[in-house]
């Protein structure tokens, strides 16, 4: 599972295909949304990877041992020409 800790405004630039929009502002209300179980492998995904660092080690405290980010973010996934679509309405 992949998931974009990016707020709202950020989506508009585009997304890693087959991410789920998760906003980092609205991750403690909507941490049910994130597996908790470790046979389901989860990558965060933010602009440049320090969002997704500090959620990780914030998630890592609360039991998510299986949780990883994307090194470099959506700026190296733009950059690396990987599949981005327009954000769902």
């Amino acid at each position: 599972m992949l998931i974009d800790i990016r707020e709202p405004q950020e989506h508009a630039t585009g997304v890693a295909q087959g991410a789920r929009l998760l906003p980092m502002s609205q991750l403690v209300r909507r941490l049910a949304e994130i597996p908790l179980e470790a046979d389901t492998p989860v990558l965060l995904i933010c602009n440049t990877q320090n969002r997704s660092r500090s959620t990780l080690k914030a998630l890592r405290e609360r039991g998510y041992a299986h949780v990883r980010y994307v090194n470099g973010g959506m700026s190296e996934w733009a950059r690396r020409g990987w599949p981005m679509v327009k954000p769902a309405p």
